[in-house]
C-alpha cells in the first residue's frame, strides 16, 4: 500500500509523491481541480518514479526480456532516501532521491518554470561505490497510475496517441484505445503488455515524433510528453495489471545499443522529458506542450522574429543551382515587395556538373556561379532591403570534396567511414573539426554579414559508431557535440535567426527547436498535402516557427496560388518559384497575401488552434476537407483557414463566438459559399483544391 510522502501544486497541476512499503516512491501527476476525485493505488505492485536497469542485475519477469528493460532489479530495490525542494524567481524543483542496493543514488528532478504549464523531468545517476558502474536502460520519465480517477479502468475509456511520421509527410494523429495494442490485463497479471516505440540514429522525427498522450475519455483528462533529444529515443506504454504506465528517453541496450560506464565518483544526467496534464483531450494538453517553446523563444531575444517576418528562399527556384545572375533576376521582382529575408540555399558552393550533395564540406563559393565573389551579391540582396541568408549541412562532407577523406575526423563503425550516399559525417567532438567549421561557417557568416543561417541535415549516420562504451553513447556524445556548436554559434553571431531543417522535419523535437528560431515544417515543397502537415505540426511545434512553402509556378491559376498562399498562413510564410516569370495578376494575388499575412500575425504568434474535419486518409491523393480555427489567447479574434480536397465540398465548423463580424479575408473571391448560422459558419466549395481564410472578431 501507499501513502502520500509529499504534495505540490503548480500552477494548475497537482503531484502526488507516494511512498511504498518496500521504500520506492511513484508520482501521480493530475490537474488541481480534480484533487478530491484522485483515488489512491490499492495495490501490492507499484511503478517507480524512476526506471533503471544496471549490468548485472536481473531482468525484469513477464515474458518481456529482450523487448524492456522496464521494472528490472535496479529499478524494484530502489528505496526513499530524502526530498529537497529548490526555488528561485524563474522556477521550481523537486529533487527525489533514491538509492539502490549497491548504494549508488538516483535523484529524479521535477522541475516547473513558472508562468509555463509544463514539468520537466530528468534523472541522475551517480556512482557512489568504489567500482565501475554500467547502465543500460535509465528513463527520462515513468508516469504510472494513468488513470487515477478509478481503481479499474473501464473498456474503451483509456486512449492513446502518438505521432507518425516520413519524409515529406510529418505528423500524423494515431489515435487508439489501449485495447487495441493489447495493453490490458490478462486474466492473471503474468505477461506484461508492452507497446514500444521510438528512432533509431540521428534524425529523431523518423517514424515517429518523440511524443505521447493518454486520455482519460470519462473524466475527460489528457497527459502529454515529448522528449528533448536529438538521437536515438524510446517511449513505452506497458500494463501488467490495472496500473498503466509511460516511461521514455534514450534507447535502451536492446533498442539502441546504448550502454553507458560510470567511474566512482562520477554521474549521469539524462536528457529532459517535458510533461503537461489538464482537463480537455490530446488538442489541449499538446497546446499546452508547445506553449512552453515560448521560454526559448524569449531567452533567444529575437525583437525582429516576433514580428515574423516574411521570407524567400531561392531552392525551389533554382532546385541547388544558386548564381549571381539568378539571383540578381529575383530581387527584380522581390523588392517592394514586403518580403524580408532573401535565403540562398544549396549549391552556392558546388560543382553544378557533380551535383549541391557532392561538394558540401569545403565551403568554397564556386567561381562559375558567382564570378564576382559572394560579397557583391550579399550587397545587392541588402540594397533590395532584404536581410541575406545562406544555407549549409554542417554535420556532413560530399563524396567529392577533398575532406572526404580525413577518415580521422570522420565517425567510423568497425573502423570504416560510415558512408550513405555520398555523405559522410564529421565528428562534432574533434577539436579540430570544431576549429575548422569555426573558420569555414562561423568567420564565413561573419565576414559576408549574413543575418539568417539555414542549417540542414539530410542523411542519418545510424545507431552510433565506433565508442569504448557503446554504439548508442557514440550517438548520444556526437549529437550532444552538435547542438553545442549550434550554440557557439548564437555566441559568435547574438543577431543571427538560423533555421533548423532536417530533409524538412526529422529534427522536429523540443531540443533542437529550442536552440534555433525557425524550423522547417517539411520538404512538401509544393505538393496538396502541405496544409495537412501544417495543421498537423501545430500539436509539437509553435506557428510562428513553422516554416511553411508556397512554391509559386508560372503556370499557377489564381485558385492555386490561393491554395499555396493560404497554406502558409498555418505557420511562417516562405516563398519560392518561378518568381521572375509570373504575371502582374499573378503578382496582385501574391502581395494581398503578404498583406492578409501581416494581419493575422498576431494570432499566428500568440493563438490556440482547433482542427475540425475527418482524418485525412491519403496524403498524396487527400479527399474531404479540413478546417483550422485559430483564437487569439487575449484579443477576441479568430484566425480561420479552410482547405477542400478531392470530392470535399463542405464543412461546418463550430465557433466560441455566438456573434462575430467578418474583418477580412483572402481567396473568397472564388466560387465558395460561405453560410452562418447560430451553430457556427458552413463552408460549400464548387472545386476541389480550393482553400479560403478569414479573420473574424467577436462581437
Amino acid at each position: 500500500m501507499a501513502s502520500i510522502l509529499n504534495s505540490y501544486t503548480f500552477g494548475d497541476m497537482n503531484i502526488d509523491y507516494l511512498l511504498y512499503e518496500s521504500g520506492n516512491v511513484e508520482w501521480i501527476i493530475y490537474p488541481a481541480e480534480m484533487n478530491d476525485r484522485v483515488r489512491l493505488p490499492e495495490r501490492k505492485k507499484h511503478d517507480g518514479i524512476v526506471q533503471i536497469k544496471l549490468v548485472g542485475d536481473d531482468y525484469p519477469k513477464g515474458f518481456v526480456t529482450g523487448t524492456t528493460m522496464r521494472n528490472s532489479q535496479t529499478t524494484r530495490d530502489l528505496h526513499y532516501r530524502k526530498q529537497e525542494k529548490y526555488e528561485n524567481e524563474e522556477a521550481v524543483r523537486i529533487d527525489t532521491v533514491l538509492e539502490d542496493r549497491h548504494g549508488n543514488r538516483v535523484t529524479h528532478h521535477a522541475t516547473w518554470y513558472k508562468g509555463y504549464p509544463v514539468i520537466a523531468s530528468a534523472v541522475t545517476f551517480e556512482n557512489c561505490i568504489d567500482q565501475l558502474q554500467k547502465i543500460e536502460m535509465l528513463s527520462s520519465f515513468s508516469l504510472s497510475n494513468l488513470s487515477p480517477f478509478n481503481h479499474e479502468n473501464q473498456p474503451g475509456n483509456l486512449f492513446l496517441s502518438r505521432l507518425r511520421s516520413k519524409w515529406g509527410m510529418e505528423g500524423r494523429l494515431e489515435r487508439k484505445s489501449i485495447e487495441y495494442y493489447q495493453l490490458e490485463p490478462s486474466w492473471k497479471p503474468s505477461g506484461a503488455g508492452i507497446e514500444k516505440y521510438g528512432q533509431i540514429g540521428s534524425m529523431p522525427v523518423r517514424g515517429y515524433f518523440p511524443y505521447f498522450c493518454v486520455e482519460d475519455e470519462q473524466h475527460q483528462v489528457a497527459w502529454a510528453g515529448q522528449l528533448a533529444h536529438p538521437g536515438s529515443w524510446q517511449i513505452e506504454w506497458y500494463r501488467l495489471d490495472e496500473d498503466l504506465c509511460v516511461s521514455g528517453g534514450l534507447a535502451d541496450r536492446d533498442y539502441g545499443q546504448w550502454l553507458k560506464t560510470i567511474r566512482s565518483g562520477e554521474s549521469f544526467t539524462t536528457p529532459t522529458a517535458l510533461l503537461t496534464v489538464c482537463s480537455g483531450d490530446l488538442d489541449d494538453a499538446s497546446d499546452r506542450l508547445t506553449a512552453f517553446q515560448k521560454r526559448a523563444l524569449k531567452l533567444r531575444e529575437q525583437p525582429n522574429e516576433q514580428k515574423l517576418p516574411v521570407m524567400f528562399n531561392e531552392f525551389c527556384t533554382t532546385w541547388g543551382n544558386p548564381t549571381e545572375a539568378t539571383i540578381t533576376r529575383d530581387l527584380e521582382r522581390l523588392k517592394d515587395k514586403k518580403i524580408d529575408y532573401y535565403i540562398i540555399d544549396a549549391g552556392w558552393y558546388a560543382d553544378q556538373t557533380l551535383g549541391w550533395e557532392r561538394n558540401m564540406g569545403e565551403w568554397e563559393v564556386n567561381p562559375q556561379q558567382f564570378p564576382n565573389g559572394i560579397d557583391l551579391v550579399v550587397q545587392k540582396i541588402k540594397e533590395a532591403k532584404l536581410v541575406p541568408g545562406i544555407w549549409f549541412e554542417v554535420e556532413t562532407v560530399g563524396r567529392d570534396a577533398s575532406v572526404f577523406t580525413l577518415i580521422d575526423h570522420l565517425l567510423k563503425k568497425d573502423g570504416v567511414p560510415i558512408t550513405t550516399g555520398d555523405r559522410r559525417f564529421w565528428d562534432m567532438r574533434d577539436p579540430w573539426v570544431r576549429d575548422y567549421l569555426r573558420k569555414k561557417i562561423i568567420n564565413f557568416i561573419q565576414n559576408g554579414h549574413f543575418g539568417y543561417l539555414k542549417i540542414d541535415y539530410n542523411d542519418n549516420f545510424g545507431v552510433g559508431f565506433d565508442h569504448a562504451d557503446s554504439l548508442g553513447e557514440g550517438n548520444r556524445e556526437q549529437l550532444s557535440a552538435t547542438q553545442d556548436f549550434f550554440r557557439e554559434i548564437h555566441q559568435q553571431c547574438p543577431e543571427l535567426v538560423i533555421e533548423n531543417c532536417s530533409s524538412g522535419g526529422h529534427r522536429l523535437e523540443p531540443s533542437m527547436i529550442s536552440l534555433t528560431d525557425i524550423s522547417s515544417f517539411s520538404d512538401a515543397h509544393e505538393t496538396v498535402s502541405i496544409p495537412i502537415i501544417a495543421a498537423n505540426l501545430h500539436r509539437v511545434m509553435l506557428p510562428q516557427q513553422s516554416l511553411v512553402w508556397a512554391v509559386l509556378r508560372k503556370n499557377d491559376t489564381k485558385q492555386r496560388i490561393f491554395y499555396s498562399l493560404i497554406n502558409t498562413f498555418l505557420g511562417r510564410m516562405c516563398l519560392s518559384g518561378d518568381i521572375h516569370e509570373l504575371n502582374s495578376d499573378q503578382w496582385k494575388t501574391i502581395e494581398d497575401g503578404i498583406q492578409f499575412y501581416n494581419k493575422i500575425k498576431p494570432i499566428v504568434r500568440d493563438g490556440k488552434t482547433y482542427r475540425y474535419g475527418k482524418p485525412v486518409l491519403s496524403y498524396r491523393n487527400p479527399v474531404g476537407t479540413q478546417g483550422i480555427v485559430r483564437y487569439h489567447t487575449e484579443k477576441k479574434e479568430a484566425l480561420i483557414i479552410v482547405h477542400c480536397f478531392k470530392e470535399g465540398r463542405r464543412i461546418h465548423l463550430p465557433l466560441n463566438f455566438k456573434k462575430y463580424t467578418l474583418i477580412d479575408s483572402f481567396g473568397q473571391n472564388q466560387q465558395i459559399k460561405i453560410e452562418e448560422n447560430e451553430f457556427g459558419i458552413e463552408f460549400t466549395f464548387s472545386e476541389d483544391y480550393q482553400a479560403v481564410a478569414l479573420i473574424i472578431s467577436e462581437t
